[in-house]
């Protein structure tokens, strides 16, 4: 090993399967609220509720394995219309304790018999999630090593080490044939100076490399033709079939010229791969995926009812029935081995506009115990929306047409007047909760975001009369406001 070899068997993997598999962050419940609290307004039963739902998770883990294998997780039911930030919940929560997320539609899937999704693919899909985030972690934690190989590898492509030792012919090394020493020209003063030429190149070129002056440079590599991967349709079987041949085949490997730039991304990834045991990874990712798994339900109340048995939705108490086995707990066969689904977390949501919880399953009722009503947003509500999350909408809006070197200022009486005209138009067509405020300010700053390249520059303050001016004709004829907002 010369001195610009590197240890790629050294890894920090160790230290990863040190952490917990289950929250990484040990956040109490009235930690977790006020984390929700700085993306969501409003909602503090769900939030509550989701809290010491996942804390209870927590809990579990800390117990004795005769009892943590009694303890459930209890389901949630969300109730409340669209907007209002159900979805926006559940993908924060599992946001904040690492935990593999999965939202599907309910309306999607389709009693077994008919042409459509079965639900076990939710599961399969899960553990497709939870193994793209161990895989992150564990690239992450051997990116530095990976770094270093692929610039290893730059470096003998721009400038080889001259070839020394002992040679053969290529007939006599496969065979064991005679092997000799270089000739004694290869000893001379001159090849000496010549090796010290090339790796003092070598020592600058790696500086180089590592400051990224040569990111611009364009190299032919090798790398390993993604298209030429068979797939055949079979892991919805639970059938890794892909895997199976893919074993028996050589990888094709295909010459591409890109920037050393781009170069460095590649080899590292490619060199990532060598230094990740993708079986451990397999095991983690299943491992979490049962124990700290959450999945979203959307739109349950979409098949609650549908007893009749005709019309369109003929499938939609099967679809109940099929959901049933996978909450109650069951074990799903993926491509990757079995999957329980005892310990994964389900939060279901729907409006129930023309249904209520009742209409479910009573079994599938049963196992939602926990149900919460999300309440409609007030014009109060809808103002501290555009003010008060992380990275809120005025703030985005600021910040796009900032790139364009127009700053925008929103007047307190600006921002009254977009939650007014929000919650006015909410009440007089369809509520769409939050999202009213993306079709308002859409609108209000159209001719402003197409011409602000060109035209607009320095400061524009969005006051309520430019509200009002831009919205005066939609906001009150009902029905332009239902085709525009």
């Amino acid at each position: 090993m010369d001195e610009y070899s590197v240890d790629i068997h050294k890894t920090e993997q160790d230290e990863n399967q040190e952490q917990p598999l289950l929250e990484r962050k040990e956040l109490t419940p009235r930690q977790i609220v006020a984390e929700l609290d700085k993306h969501i307004v409003g909602q503090n039963e769900a939030k509550r509720s989701v809290a010491v739902v996942v804390r209870n998770r927590y809990r579990r883990q800390q117990l004795e394995q005769g009892l943590q294998d009694e303890i459930i997780p209890k389901n949630i039911i969300m109730i409340g219309p669209t907007g209002v930030g159900k979805t926006e919940i559940a993908r924060r929560l599992a946001k904040l304790v690492d935990a593999p997320f999965i939202k599907v539609e309910a309306t999607k899937f389709t009693e077994v018999g008919y042409v459509g999704r079965d639900v076990e693919s939710i599961i399969r899909d899960l553990v497709e999630t939870a193994i793209r985030m161990v895989k992150a972690e564990r690239t992450a934690a051997v990116e530095d090593q990976a770094r270093a190989a692929a610039e290893l590898r730059i470096l003998d492509m721009l400038q080889p080490l001259p070839n020394k030792g002992k040679l053969g012919t290529a007939i006599g090394n496969i065979f064991g044939g005679p092997v000799h020493e270089e000739s004694s020209a290869d000893n001379s003063e001159e090849a000496k100076n010549k090796e010290a030429d090339i790796r003092r190149r070598r020592v600058w070129l790696r500086d180089q490399l590592s400051k990224g002056t040569l990111d611009k440079e364009l190299l032919e590599i090798e790398v390993e033709d993604s298209s030429s991967n068979p797939t055949f349709g079979m892991e919805g079987m639970g059938i890794d079939m892909a895997g199976i041949l893919g074993s028996m085949m050589p990888k094709k490997m295909i010459k591409r010229k890109v920037s050393i730039g781009e170069a460095k991304r590649l080899l590292t990834q490619e060199e990532a791969e060598k230094l990740i045991d993708n079986e451990e990874v397999t095991q983690t990712a299943i491992q979490r995926a049962e124990q700290s798994g959450i999945v979203f339900l959307d739109e349950i109340d979409k098949i609650a009812g549908g007893q009749g048995g005709h019309g369109p939705d003929v499938s939609r108490g099967g679809v109940q029935r099929d959901i049933l086995p996978i909450v109650e707990g069951c074990t799903v066969m993926t491509k990757y081995g079995p999957v329980k689904t005892d310990y994964v977390l389900f939060i279901a949501a729907g409006a129930f506009h023309v249904c209520k919880p009742s209409d479910l399953m009573p079994e599938l009722q049963g196992r939602f115990p926990i149900r919460v009503n999300l309440d409609n947003l007030s014009k109060d509500d809808l103002r501290r929306i555009l003010l008060e999350p992380e990275h809120s909408l005025l703030q985005q809006y600021q910040a796009l047409l900032a790139v364009d070197g127009v700053n925008v200022e929103f007047a307190e009486d600006g921002i009254d007047a977009l939650a007014e005209i929000a919650d006015q138009v909410n009440c007089n067509t369809d509520n769409i909760g939050a999202r009213r405020l993306h079709t308002i300010l859409e609108k209000v700053l159209e001719d402003l975001l197409y011409d602000a390249p060109e035209q607009a520059s320095g400061l524009i303050r969005i006051d309520r009369p430019f509200v009002e001016e831009k919205l005066r004709d939609v906001a009150q004829n009902q029905d332009l406001s239902r085709f525009i907002l």
